[in-house]
């Protein structure tokens, strides 16, 4: 139900704002931790899905460690409580002022995505005194079947260590002096609803295993990244995510060794569906070609991804039962691309209602801007009303 249930109560609030469904939150968060538990898998929570600190003080209950991609999001991590030894600091592009805050809070690992990155923060550490836990970013080509904008694993993206540089890449270690290598991480992409793309990462990580054993390179994690999907066509009828199957795709197929671990990056699998944009009919207009347009409130500053993914999301009227017709939904903004959604069926929609974009609970206002000079839009909670 979401957002529904609490319409009577969020019909006078200011819109635009996010509406956080907790009871799904803390349902979703339990469900994936009690599967990974089954295999002894350790998760940490993808911050650039969602930085809200309700949404980062529920996963912290959760006993979920945390993955960042900035500087900022590990200083956000270890500020609202986590253990610095449970944050996992990705990027292909972290600064020499991120890694020496990461390296002064004693962060759990570093996934290093070049082979020059691996010799700046082995300088970086060895200035500061320390010695840096690192897991090899390794790109294992395999296509994630998913939007060419997140996919991050095939050969020409810009993410990890190419596997045609392995080579060069291990023959570096023996002069770096004050990084030690703890793992591998790989990570292939975002929204994947296929499970044999997973089954596909793990052949191929057995294989790169394989390689780094044969060297005598025996690593004691195993990093799998994330890029599980949610159901945005019909999130009421999936609205916590198949991690049973997940898990048991890595279970089966992925070769680990005595006291080897496992872990993963999740994000929007765990917070995508309990989010919804909340935003209230400005204006109803019609187009010379005869299109109905129904003008939002909120645009492509409050919720990107339709414009930058060409991304869809369904949308609800809460406050109309009439009978339906068909519209497309836009937001305000200065920009042709600020489209939600095109000839979709609404109840018939009248200035003042209330609609609701749903599955937004990821990169949704994590993403927000404040172009065209624009208010972020707020949040308001289930639990709190």
């Amino acid at each position: 139900m979401g957002a529904r249930e609490y319409t009577g109560r969020l019909a006078g609030l200011p819109t635009p704002f996010y509406f956080y469904d907790m009871d799904l939150l803390d349902r979703t968060l339990r469900t994936a931790g009690e599967e990974a538990a089954r295999y002894g898998y350790k998760i940490h929570y993808a911050l650039k899905a969602n930085f809200d600190p309700r949404i980062m003080s529920a996963v912290r209950a959760a006993g979920f460690g945390v993955d960042c991609v900035s500087g900022n999001e590990v200083r956000a991590a270890v500020e609202n409580g986590f253990p610095a030894s449970e944050v996992v600091f990705a990027g292909v592009g972290k600064s020499d002022r991120e890694i020496e805050y990461a390296l002064s809070q004693g962060i759990f690992s570093f996934n290093c995505e070049s082979r020059e990155e691996l010799e700046v923060i082995d300088a970086i550490a060895e200035r500061m005194g320390k010695t840096a836990r690192i897991a090899l970013r390794i790109n294992p080509d395999v296509d994630p079947k998913t939007h060419r904008h997140i996919s991050t694993g095939k050969a020409d993206n810009k993410f990890g260590i190419s596997y045609t540089e392995i080579d060069e890449a291990i023959a570096s270690l023996d002069r770096l002096r004050h990084i030690d290598i703890v793992g591998l991480h790989f990570h292939i992409g975002s929204q994947i609803r296929d499970m044999r793309v997973f089954e596909r990462l793990c052949e191929r990580v057995n294989a790169i295993k394989a390689w780094f054993a044969g060297r005598g390179i025996v690593l004691r994690h195993l990093n799998m990244g994330g890029g599980l999907g949610i159901d945005y066509d019909a999130p009421d009828a999936e609205p916590v995510p198949d991690f049973a199957s997940y898990f048991a795709v890595f279970a089966r197929c992925l070769e680990t060794g005595p006291g080897q671990t496992v872990h993963f990056e999740l994000g929007r699998s765990l917070v995508g569906q309990c989010g919804e944009l909340i935003a209230r009919v400005l204006y109803n207009k019609t187009t010379a070609a005869g299109s109905q347009v129904v003008i939002l409130d909120a645009g492509m500053t409050d919720l990107i991804r339709p414009a930058l993914y060409d991304a869809r999301h369904g949308i609800e009227n809460l406050t109309s039962q009439a009978a339906p017709q068909t519209y497309t939904v836009v937001g305000p903004i200065c920009e042709s691309s600020d489209t939600f959604a095109e000839r979709i069926e609404l109840p018939a929609t009248s200035r003042g209602d209330l609609l609701a974009i749903r599955s937004a609970g990821a990169y949704g206002m994590a993403m927000a801007s404040r172009y065209n000079l624009r208010e972020l839009p707020g949040a308001v909670y289930s639990n709190e009303l």
